[in-house]
């Protein structure tokens, strides 16, 4: 598998319960960071690694993500004749020109694999990334997706991203064992969905990037319905290891687990901090909180 990605797969079908009640009508994937939802940060380290063709696997009630990424000729008009060009620039590169946005309905919510496998016509038989814009990942470098595209084409390996957790937490991943690393990336022997600590066979947590060989589509078909009745892509990617090589991948940057409260949280904060031109006003207003409160100097 040493052909450069081309394709990336977007899971949007959730519903967001965590974040009820704004997600009875604001899908989880359009909650801002700052200003811009987190499927944008999840698009552009897409489109930074070399995707051109985004899947967003959505249900028939979702049309908030499409409405975002569709043209709004009506509020291009107004932007255009009061003068806000800089407004204008914003909205109508969302996505590049080059880069075309394709939706697919998943029928029934029938877990992370089912919504992979409903990307199969547009695929095809190439390798392809697959993001979950609930794990948003800040590097001041190259993106997580772009480090492991790169990999991939050097290796021809499937990759998988992967961070260290505390042991107790492993309950709440999959978790992978794997054999030495170099540099980066080491290959995966086995791959166990949320593990208790005294079975898990390591603390490296797979997290919401991959980059996937097409054989995972046939994998997906045949793979029985696990916890929940759902169709765990864990449990296909397990059957890849015995056919084809795939990689544990070490990202470079912080990963915020944005579907939760205090990860979403983190994100605004951390981003906040590093905004070209909000970071002093972030920094002084966040001392400001913690003064009252007591706590001593931002460092």
């Amino acid at each position: 598998m040493n052909q450069r990605i081309r394709k990336a797969v977007f899971p949007v079908a959730g519903l967001g319960t965590r974040f009820l009640p704004a997600t009875k009508t604001v899908p989880k994937e359009m909650l801002p960071i700052i200003d811009r939802p987190l499927i944008q940060y999840a698009v552009d380290e897409a489109v930074e690694a070399g995707c051109d063709t985004l899947v967003f696997v959505t249900n028939r009630y979702k049309h908030a993500v499409a409405d975002y990424f569709d043209k709004a000729y009506e509020l291009e008009q107004k932007l255009e004749q009061s003068g806000k060009h800089e407004q204008l620039e914003l909205i109508r590169n969302v996505l590049p020109r080059h880069v075309r946005a394709v939706f697919v309905t998943q029928a029934e919510a029938l877990g992370l694999g089912h919504a992979v496998l409903c990307a199969k016509p547009i695929v095809g038989d190439e390798p392809f990334a697959v993001l979950l814009p609930d794990d948003l990942i800040w590097n001041r470098g190259p993106g997580a997706l772009k480090q492991m595209a790169d990999a991939a084409e050097i290796s021809g390996a499937s990759m998988i991203a992967v961070q260290d957790v505390p042991h107790e937490q492993t309950g709440s991943y999959g978790i992978v064992a794997t054999g030495n690393f170099s540099g980066r990336e080491g290959r995966i022997d086995a791959i166990v969905e949320k593990p208790k600590p005294e079975v898990a066979p390591s603390n490296l947590a797979v997290v919401g990037r991959y980059v996937l060989d097409s054989r995972i589509f046939g994998l997906l078909e045949s793979t029985q319905p696990g916890a929940g009745g759902e169709i765990q892509l864990t449990d296909a990617i397990a059957a890849l290891l015995t056919e084809k090589p795939v990689h544990a991948y070490r990202f470079q940057g912080t990963r915020f687990d944005c579907g939760t409260h205090i990860g979403l949280i983190e994100a605004t904060i951390r981003y906040a901090l590093d905004h070209e031109t909000l970071s002093d006003a972030a920094r002084d207003m966040m001392q400001s909180a913690l003064n009252e409160l007591g706590v001593q100097e931002l460092k």
